[in-house]
């Protein structure tokens, strides 16, 4: 794809972005025909120019983790995107609903390294043994697109989606944590609306990890020690909307993460 076409699709979405409103599909107005690696080149544009414009990246988000969203994009591999500085709301913050368009919150198990690892060939069971501590977090999703609805080029190139993350205060170590019975509750307003647990994330999270470390290594690309890294909604994404409270539970101690909605 021609880097003038890459330009003028990034500011496409960077302009939804800003302006807080939905755009047609990328593949049903500008490139039917848009590939996975066009796809990752313009959403590689599209973070540089937000570098470019004064924000910073917090960390590397998985997307796609589960067994059912592989099967709905009849694909084998989950995809990734960037959480960036701008996007951090502190745990008990609050978001203003009208700096979003349609968004969601997914309760994630966030993992800091405290070695590098680098691909091809990384297993959930290296990344375990190179992990420094795990979190709670709440992810923001809110695609740009029309009615949420997109193809897997579509929501690749839109950074999968990324649009905000809390990160828990609280840090675990794994010891002898069982990641994949790991249970989450997610309330809003005080009641119940998913729960799930570890496994729902790629049969184990830190397989998540593994599965990004192995697509950077296809880059040149690693991932760092100490840079938080989102593995991947642990239940289905639920819509928030104004005067929300949103509180999400992890099981064995991993802690307790909320966000408010104005």
């Amino acid at each position: 794809m021609e880097l003038e076409k890459i330009e003028k699709l990034v500011n496409h979405l960077l302009s939804a972005q800003d302006k807080h409103t939905e755009i047609n599909k990328l593949t049903e107005t500008h490139c039917p025909d848009l590939t996975i690696k066009e796809a990752y080149a313009i959403q590689k544009a599209l973070i540089e120019k937000r570098l470019a414009r004064g924000e910073a990246i917090a960390g590397p988000k998985m997307g796609l983790t589960s067994q059912a969203k592989l099967q709905q994009m009849a694909v084998d591999d989950p995809i990734y995107g960037y959480v960036l500085d701008s996007m951090l709301i502190e745990d008990g913050g609050t978001i203003a609903i009208n700096e979003y368009i349609h968004p969601k919150v997914e309760p994630e198990l966030g993992f800091v390294l405290k070695e590098e690892i680098k691909g091809p060939g990384v297993t959930k069971e290296d990344v375990l043994a190179a992990t420094d501590f795990i979190f709670p977090a709440i992810e923001i999703i809110d695609s740009r697109y029309r009615n949420f609805q997109f193809t897997l080029p579509d929501v690749i190139a839109d950074n999968a989606s990324a649009a905000g993350a809390v990160f828990g205060t609280s840090i675990k170590k794994l010891g002898t944590l069982d990641l994949e019975t790991i249970g989450v509750v997610l309330e809003i307003n005080g009641k119940v609306k998913e729960v799930g647990a570890g496994a729902a994330v790629l049969n184990h999270p830190a397989e998540a990890v593994a599965r990004l470390v192995n697509i950077l290594a296809e880059q040149g690309k690693s991932v760092k020690p100490g840079q938080p890294i989102l593995t991947g909604a642990m239940t289905a994404a639920v819509k928030i909307e104004a005067g929300d409270y949103v509180e999400v539970k992890f099981g064995e101690g991993v802690g307790v993460v909320r966000l408010f909605v104005s």
